[in-house]
């Protein structure tokens, strides 16, 4: 090792991949359960980028860094993992970071979406009794309605259970906006349905404080510092989905007026 290669004490690495403290990490080490490239450990030893570190025989690795992205999906394609799916989402990314979809978008549905490598944020962000917001500008096949607007508002059965109140605003005679608060399975589709429309078109324009402002279809960027700290605020205090999914606790969100 030549002295400008950085290296770490053996205890802090192990102690860094969240397995153990560093108090545990030297255990390990004193029992000679810790090999470095092959060699059994000694307390004090240190270790650099590219050295291998085991623990009984098996890799201990570091974290991946916390990658969060918002993907303005096009239609056609498919939100999952399942990579011998023709379009789905991950090839279409293509991002070296195994990476997964945080909710879905129906295939023939366009617009935001999330991706992320974090399992810890993924059902805090899905709890739709924590109230975060999901807005979206749909197009159906007919005149809309006063009648329609209301009912939509007011909310309709789906899925033996009745949508949440949430706030609609009608666009032009077959455009209307709706910001949701739950996710549940084709929630708006199942709702034009139900007071017979049919979608045409649905986009998905806000996810919380990130919005599709500056990306075009079928490109992604990553969510910046200032987004990712309010999202981490938004699901400090999550409740469980069956708690709070179809209550109308809090005062339905308003949509805002853009420019």
């Amino acid at each position: 090792m030549t002295p400008d290669q950085p290296s770490i004490n053996l205890n802090k690495y192990i102690s860094d991949t969240g397995i153990c403290s560093r108090r545990e990490a030297e255990k390990f080490i004193i029992a000679g359960r810790i090999k470095i490239n092959g060699a059994v450990a000694a307390l004090g030893n240190r270790v650099k980028k590219g050295d291998e570190v085991l623990l009984d025989g098996k890799p201990v690795k570091g974290k991946e860094k916390p990658l969060y992205i918002a993907f303005n999906k096009p239609v056609g394609i498919t939100c999952t993992t399942e990579k011998h799916i023709p379009g789905n989402i991950i090839d279409y990314i293509n991002h070296p970071v195994r990476i997964f979809p945080i909710g879905r978008l129906d295939k023939p549905s366009e617009g935001l979406i999330f991706l992320t490598n974090d399992g810890n944020i993924v059902n805090k962000i899905l709890r739709a009794g924590n109230n975060h917001e999901k807005e979206y500008t749909v197009a159906v096949n007919k005149p809309i309605t006063d009648d329609f607007i209301r009912k939509m508002r007011n909310g309709v059965p789906v899925l033996d259970k009745i949508t949440k109140k949430c706030e609609v605003v009608k666009i032009s005679n077959f455009v209307f906006k709706i910001i949701l608060t739950q996710g549940l399975n084709r929630q708006i589709r199942r709702m034009c349905e139900y007071l017979g429309y049919n979608v045409t078109s649905l986009r998905r324009d806000r996810i919380m404080n990130v919005s599709l402002e500056g990306l075009a279809v079928g490109k992604w960027r990553y969510l910046n510092d200032k987004e990712i700290k309010h999202i981490e605020a938004a699901v400090a205090v999550s409740v469980k989905t069956e708690e709070a999914s179809f209550t109308d606790a809090k005062p339905r969100p308003k949509i805002k007026k853009r420019k």
